[in-house]
């Protein structure tokens, strides 16, 4: 394990966590002088990595600029590589959002466990697709959550991902069973192999059903401007309609970025909102 300085108020350290025989990597993010801190665990969107979205105004990914200000707010991170992305073993191919769900618990696992966090102050956060894994992970998990906050969520997951492929390469992706599907992305025609069994999971998990059964306190953050997950806010209040429990809406007339691509301006408001729902759930 690598540790290294990440600022005057926290630290920085990669870290290993084995499930189903395979190596997820990680970015736990810990407060100085700040004894056994709540812990957010942080889920990143489709083709993403722990860092998330990158740009030139956001050089260091949404995720890895929230996790200082999260410590500095006294509260610890934990951002994973789902496998088959980033520097996780796996192939992307063999992703599907149920084996996101699963290394997700791994990560929690391990966070209930580990002595430099509270594992029973625990809260989970994604972003786009890692949105909709964590609607399943707070509605399936035996491990206690202290909250929820949700970036841009994958709500309708067909919808969404027609709006990236098309409804004609959904239609025969969802067909392709064990065997890999080219898909192409609309507009820069960029080839994201998967296999049909992705595709079909996207159909079976339905956000609004998993949250359906987390009754704690949940934020959720929308761009009304998002092209992907769209139209909003009206697929957010149909989520939280589903949510018995205290919940917060936040939005911003933004993209599924946030505005990442342009400045770092509604990326750094919304992470010190986060950051307050944390800090405010985290007692």
């Amino acid at each position: 394990m690598t540790t290294f300085l990440v600022s005057a108020q926290a630290k920085e350290s990669i870290v290993k966590i084995k499930v189903e025989g395979q190596t997820i990597v990680a970015t736990m993010v810990t407060p100085d002088d700040v004894a056994n801190p709540p812990v957010v665990l942080m889920l990143h969107g489709f083709t993403g990595s722990r860092n998330e979205w990158s740009s030139e105004a956001v050089k260091e990914g949404l995720f890895g600029r929230a996790a200082p200000v999260f410590a500095k707010n006294g509260i610890a991170s934990l951002r994973i590589d789902f496998r088959g992305s980033g520097e996780s073993d796996g192939k992307f191919e063999d992703m599907t959002v149920e084996t996101e769900v699963t290394d997700a618990q791994a990560a929690l696992d391990f966070l209930s466990t580990n002595g430099s966090v509270d594992g029973k102050r625990i809260s989970v956060m994604g972003m786009s697709l890692g949105g909709a894994v964590t609607t399943a992970v707070a509605g399936r998990t035996k491990t206690p959550l202290r909250s929820v906050v949700l970036w841009n969520p994958g709500i309708n997951l067909p919808a969404a991902f027609i709006s990236i492929f098309g409804e004609k390469q959904m239609a025969e992706a969802v067909k392709a069973g064990d065997n890999i599907y080219p898909a192409k992305r609309i507009g820069d025609g960029k080839e994201i192999p998967l296999k049909g069994r992705f595709f079909e999971s996207l159909y079976a998990v339905q956000p609004a059903g998993e949250i359906s059964r987390y009754k704690g306190p949940l934020f959720l953050a929308v761009g009304t401007q998002d092209s992907i997950v769209f139209p909003q806010p009206i697929l957010a209040n149909s989520l939280l309609s589903y949510h018995n429990g205290p919940h917060e809406l936040w939005t911003a007339p933004e993209d599924h970025g946030f505005g990442v691509e342009q400045s770092a301006k509604t990326v750094d408001a919304l992470i010190e909102k986060t950051a307050a729902f944390l800090r405010s759930r985290g007692e």
